[in-house]
């Protein structure tokens, strides 16, 4: 260490040194982690990737009811988007990967999950509450409400718009669709949500205006490692997702 005027310091070696003792601990109380449940009964552990669109609507109600059917099995279900969940997958970071808008990946097989679209939704009052449809271009310069940045459909939404040129005008910000349908129905802006967020936030008095765009569709489909076996747990896994 070095003596200053106002105290101590590490030299740049005693700082690498620090910086890779923090690594290592911080590396044995992930495993640490990991490891806790075996130590309860847990005899099987699945790596789930999953983007925001599956988190957020079809996937609570089907691990639930997996998880009960198999109570010695844990699953880490992590969110990104979609492009990276195939990468995931394809590297074997991930077990199971489920995206949407994808027909075909190099070296990732792919089964259909859930078929759903994205529509936008309006407050009842709003002045294009009463379309039927509109394509992202026309609505683009619109207020809207959105999920956090970083989530799948965060960094999907903003890319289509960049890709018309432009930016979008987001208002708020929030943590689930079920916030985004509430603040809509308040008429703080306008959102782009999956059709299913909205059945489940049937509490709200929404318009729901369907998207033009082909991108609106969002059937959303299982990935797996092409020629790799799986593990009997991730296996019943996506038998379980499958028949669901």
């Amino acid at each position: 260490m070095h003596r200053r005027a106002r105290g101590v310091e590490l030299p740049r070696a005693g700082e690498i040194f620090l910086r890779h003792a923090r690594q290592v601990f911080a590396r044995l109380e992930q495993m640490h982690s990991d490891l806790a449940p075996f130590a309860e009964g847990v005899q099987g552990h699945v790596r789930l990737w999953a983007n925001t669109h599956a988190i957020h609507s079809y996937l609570p109600n089907d691990l639930a009811a997996f998880l009960a059917r198999h109570p010695q099995v844990s699953v880490n279900l992590e969110e990104h988007t979609s492009s990276d969940i195939l990468a995931g997958v394809a590297r074997g970071d991930a077990e199971i990967g489920i995206v949407a808008g994808y027909d075909d990946y190099q070296e990732v097989d792919l089964l259909p999950y859930r078929a759903d679209r994205l529509v936008l939704i309006t407050a009842p009052a709003h002045p294009l509450a009463q379309q039927h449809s509109l394509s992202f271009a026309q609505v683009i310069s619109e207020p809207f409400v959105m999920l956090h940045a970083g989530s799948a459909i965060h960094t999907f939404t903003m890319n289509t718009a960049s890709s018309l040129g432009t930016h979008l005008n987001v208002r708020v910000q929030v943590n689930s669709f079920e916030a985004v349908c509430r603040m809509v129905a308040a008429a703080v802006g306008i959102g782009l949500v999956p059709r299913e967020a909205v059945k489940l936030s049937r509490r709200q008095p929404l318009s729901i205006i369907e998207v033009e765009d082909s991108w609106a569709q969002r059937d959303l489909k299982i990935c797996t490692r092409r020629k790799t076996p799986l593990s009997p747990f991730a296996q019943a896994l996506i038998d379980h997702l499958l028949a669901e």
